[in-house]
């Protein structure tokens, strides 16, 4: 329920701002750059449409996350006045959207509305029970694979009798089993709808007729699937409103395709195009920084990027020589922060990093150092799966009294490899270093094929334990690894403080949608940004320099960007008299 706050005076907007606002008829497409006001101008674009006199049911508004669609009825509730808010529009969700037609059409689909939607984890447990009953080979069909196969199909809205025929069988098998159990699974949401507007023209026209326009919030993060929905539901009345940032879209790895955004006019040839590029967020140094890194892109539309704000302090570039190395540099500038301001100074801050795995040497680092933190949208290093599975390992090798860590290893894994662990660890806990120790359980487990077994993050999961095993060389002893892990984890449960209130530590991907006054953006070196696994094509690359640009803008005030090994060649693209560059062993800073 969004409670209804006072209602306040017009908010100001600039020219290309108002000009998107209140765009007449047809298709519109915004091109939203960093911190440009994105959300106020969608925001105000509706509720321009309902003073206009357009019913707000008549309004479909999908936005990426529940959080968005709250903040603009929260501001439509703010500035409409009662009688034009009894009712509102649809705002939500691509799936919650979806979610709200199978319950009104799934009779056609054989459900009931009281159907149940399956995540991920309900999807691949079912998967499991397919191939089971299909005496399918695990090892040859790895559910998680499979389930990706699935998932492509859906949200590419292709053809099933592409894939490989015994796909094709479990494939089938899959969608009896979620029709008898009354279900639909995450992508069924959107794929669905979209499959049955495209077969039946009367059920197309009854859902096209309630909306007389559509807007679309993060356009650029859309799949084939949730295109071809908007697309469908568009198609009459041709008032498909869209919003975005091409330089943004940093989800390919979902399905997304930014293609959607720079192709719009191919499908829509009468679109009205206004870019937005005036940054209300950050200084004059990121946003040219930031700018400076991002033209170097060749797949984007073009566009101009200022702001009116300060230049603002320097981009500083600080180069470290390992991972813990450059989380004591991080360390080391929070701290001066604390001793001059207190808590508030960091609260405001935050730590972005390309892969999870990098939060291992920040977390220790912070822990050390009585620095409260908080990890967002993940689990700390040392409470995921697969670091817990092998520390499990080491600790009843060298303890074999230790039941906890046993339990986990048999419930992890299947009996007979269970049994061999229980067996053996205790004998080599003693006779083997630890690196040979952790090998050992590698080998046995087949760690690497398990993960893949059952996760569709298998890569992110595997840089876990890469980072693991590097951190694990460091140490002569199983003990003293043992040990130092222990410590961390004690020293860092009271640090983690009020949330909210010390320093916030996430993915660059979890970062976007954010602001901070002060942002460290860790990890700048070839290999994590730009991603080796994100080498092998032009398109890869650009969406790491994305990446790079997202992480850069969500600073306002500060940016420091640190590396450690080679320099990413994004750092080449900054203007260099934006930076500031300082050694780890140097205590002065020079520009270069």
């Amino acid at each position: 329920m969004v409670e209804r706050t006072p209602r306040k005076n017009q908010v100001s907007l600039s020219p290309a701002q108002r000009e998107a606002v209140e765009h007449g008829e047809g298709p519109l497409l915004v091109g939203a750059g960093a911190g440009s006001g994105k959300t106020r101008t969608l925001t105000q674009r509706i509720i321009h449409l309902i003073r206009k006199g357009v019913r707000p049911d008549h309004i479909l508004a999908i936005t990426f996350t529940n959080k968005a669609a709250d903040e603009i009825k929260r501001r439509i509730y703010a500035e409409l006045p009662p009688h034009l808010t009894k009712s509102l529009p649809f705002l939500g969700t691509f799936h919650s959207f979806g979610a709200r037609i199978l319950r009104e059409e799934g009779k056609t689909l054989s459900r009931t509305p009281s159907f149940t939607i399956f995540d991920n984890n309900d999807s691949l447990q079912l998967l499991k029970r397919v191939l089971k009953k299909l005496d399918m080979n695990a090892t040859r069909h790895p559910p998680a694979k499979v389930a990706k196969k699935i998932g492509r199909i859906k949200t590419e809205c292709a053809n099933p009798a592409d894939l490989e025929e015994e796909d094709r069988i479990i494939f089938a098998a899959y969608e009896n089993s979620l029709r008898q159990q009354n279900a639909f699974d995450f992508d069924d949401l959107i794929e669905k709808p979209v499959r049955l507007f495209g077969s039946d023209a009367a059920t197309l026209e009854k859902h096209r007729s309630r909306y007389s326009y559509v807007l679309v919030d993060e356009f650029q993060d859309v799949n084939r699937a949730e295109y071809l929905l908007v697309k469908l539901l568009s198609g009459k009345h041709r008032n498909l409103n869209v919003v975005g940032d091409d330089n943004q879209s940093i989800y390919g790895f979902r399905g997304a395709d930014f293609r959607n955004f720079l192709d719009f006019e191919k499908d829509w040839p009468e679109t009205k195009v206004i870019n937005l590029g005036e940054n209300y967020r950050s200084s004059g140094a990121i946003v040219r920084a930031s700018y400076g890194v991002i033209k170097n892109n060749k797949f984007q539309r073009p566009k101009e990027l200022w702001t009116p704000n300060e230049e603002g302090a320097p981009i500083r570039v600080v180069a470290a020589e390992t991972p813990e190395d450059e989380a004591e540099l991080v360390v080391k500038e929070l701290s001066k922060y604390l001793y001059i301001g207190g808590t508030n100074a960091i609260a405001g801050s935050a730590i972005l990093y390309r892969t999870n795995a990098q939060s291992r040497a920040l977390e220790s680092a912070l822990s050390l150092a009585g620095i409260s933190y908080d990890i967002y949208g993940g689990l700390k290093f040392y409470e995921r799966k697969e670091v817990k599975d092998i520390v499990s390992a080491v600790r009843y090798g060298t303890n074999p009294s230790d039941e906890v860590s046993l339990d986990r290893l048999k419930k992890s894994f299947r009996k007979a490899t269970a049994e061999e662990l229980a067996s053996k660890l205790p004998l080599l806990g003693k006779e083997l270093a630890l690196m040979e120790l952790i090998g050992f359980f590698i080998k046995t487990t087949d760690y690497q094929h398990y993960l893949a077994e059952k996760f569709e993050n298998t890569e992110e999961r595997l840089e876990n334990v890469r980072e693991l095993l590097n951190f694990a060389g460091t140490f002569e002893s199983a003990a003293e690894f043992l040990e130092r892990i222990t410590l961390l984890q004690d020293t860092d449960r009271p640090q983690r403080g009020v949330p909210g209130k010390g320093i916030k530590l996430m993915t660059i991907h979890l970062a976007k949608g954010l602001e901070f006054d002060r942002v460290f953006l860790v990890g700048a070196a070839e290999g994590l940004l730009p991603h080796q696994r994100s080498l092998k094509s032009l398109e890869e690359v650009e969406e790491e320099r994305r990446l790079m640009y997202v992480a850069m803008t969500r600073a306002k005030k500060e940016l420091v960007i640190s590396f450690y090994g080679l320099a990413s060649r994004f750092l080449y693209e900054i203007p260099p008299e934006l930076i500031l560059l300082k050694q780890s062993d140097d205590e002065d800073e020079v520009y270069i």
